[in-house]
């Protein structure tokens, strides 16, 4: 297990978590910025994977997971970050299956998506048991891709739409984000990190400003809230820029569909 000494709190965190956790969870990893790199303690989430025994995520078993996590969340403020989806060992292979997860502080089932397991198979963190390798099977050809090309097109292309969203900083930071990963993915077929998607904003011309709004959001210890007007245009340019991007991303595979956007995640 690599530790992080620049951020002694998540350590602690992690350490604590892993030692609570009942020991049908076989195994625990971290993907996201935290196995990537660029992980920034206390905004940056904690993106986790474990694996329980086949049998074991039925109600008491899930209702003792929701147990450890909400005594976590008394104990450590940086839990409230601290998001973990769990498997059964039985039901690994498919990235379509819905699984219990703690995440936002209440638990909910959501899918690992192709990019998660990605994530995990390149880079994954081992806090306890196997390797993801060892368990997670290879992404198909062409899986990668095609999972990132309809977050585009069924989320976020929606999402462009609709301009009472995009006041918000997270809305600007993650959609500008998500579009610069998305089109590193599909042109050159690997992962990339939030700080290194930066980078390619500037390639694809993104309003310099907003580039620097978006920077600050993420890197700035106590960054300057925008305040109007400024706060609506650049609203305005970034959801313009996302939506001109993803037309531009998607290019031959036809005209993203517009539809309803749910609450803003990362992929």
């Amino acid at each position: 297990m690599t530790e992080s000494p620049e951020s002694p709190a998540t350590e602690r965190l992690l350490a604590r978590f892993t030692a609570d956790l009942p020991a049908y969870v076989v195994a625990l990893w971290a993907h996201g910025s935290l196995a990537m790199g660029d992980y920034q303690e206390g905004r940056s989430d904690l993106d986790l994977v474990a694996v329980v025994d086949t049998g074991r995520d039925g109600n008491g078993e899930r209702a003792l997971l929701a147990g450890v996590h909400r005594a976590l969340m008394r104990d450590e403020p940086l839990a409230r970050l601290l998001h973990c989806t769990y498997l059964s060992r039985s039901r690994l292979a498919d990235a379509d299956l819905d699984h219990f997860t703690w995440a936002h502080g209440e638990p909910f089932e959501r899918p690992v998506t192709p990019v998660a397991r990605q994530e995990l198979l390149c880079r994954g963190r081992v806090l306890r048991g196997p390797s993801p390798a060892s368990l997670l099977p290879p992404l198909g050809e062409g899986e990668l891709a095609a999972f990132v090309r309809r977050d585009l097109r069924e989320y976020w292309y929606p999402a462009a739409a609709r301009a009472e969203l995009w006041t918000q900083d997270i809305w600007v930071a993650l959609g500008m984000v998500t579009l610069a990963r998305a089109a590193v993915t599909l042109r050159e077929g690997r992962l990339v990190t939030k700080g290194e998607a930066l980078g390619e904003l500037a390639r694809m011309g993104a309003p310099a400003a907003v580039v620097e709004d978006v920077r600050a959001l993420r890197y700035d210890r106590d960054p300057v809230p925008a305040a109007e007007p400024w706060r609506s245009r650049r609203g305005e340019a970034a959801r313009a820029f996302v939506r001109a991007g993803i037309d531009h991303v998607l290019g031959d595979d036809g005209e993203a569909t517009p539809g309803a956007a749910g609450p803003v995640r990362a992929v």
